[in-house]
């Protein structure tokens, strides 16, 4: 091992252990709960190992980890309101027809990455995108369900496949 490597390991040790309790109190905060913030605030620390930044190097290392927190947080209340969005529209459907806890659990898997997939797009091209995708409908249908010119739905879905396209790339 090089001397950054062991240095880089013992920043990132250091900082795990200087702030991954005050990470989680405040994670518990906002979510209500010491599981969930456990779970975020590892997250948060894989984040940090990924990132190209220097550990060593930071000046404010709460604020860095707030940062990535946050994200975090936003991803998570998302993720929680688009399953609550499933769970109820499951609740209007006949007993016989609802998916198994199997194929639920798939959905919902399905549901977050299209979801990630999508994130990024301004919310009439991700609109005439689903409209396309989940519900079938033609450009003309999308064109007057968003109230817009079927050219502009032409370039709402080219829009949306190219950021599909290069998100894949990357």
């Amino acid at each position: 091992m090089s001397g950054t490597t062991v240095s880089s390991e013992q920043a990132f040790h250091d900082l795990y252990r200087d702030h991954r309790s005050w990470l989680e109190q405040w994670l518990s905060r906002r979510v209500g709960n010491g599981w969930d913030a456990a779970d975020l605030g590892q997250d948060t620390f894989v984040r940090v190992l990924a990132s190209s930044q220097q550990i060593a190097d930071l000046q404010e290392p709460r604020a860095y980890l707030k940062t990535i927190g946050k994200r975090l947080l936003i991803n998570f209340h998302k993720r929680r309101s688009l399953e609550q969005a499933y769970i109820d529209a499951l609740a209007l459907l006949p007993e016989a027809c609802a998916p198994s806890p199997e194929q639920r659990w798939l959905l919902l898997e399905t549901l977050q990455q299209l979801d990630e997939l999508l994130d990024g797009l301004p919310p009439v091209v991700r609109r005439a995108f689903l409209l396309s995708q989940l519900e079938g409908l033609g450009y003309r249908e999308i064109a007057e369900r968003l109230e817009v010119s079927e050219r502009s739905v032409k370039r709402y879905m080219a829009q949306a496949y190219e950021h599909c396209l290069l998100v894949e790339l990357c």
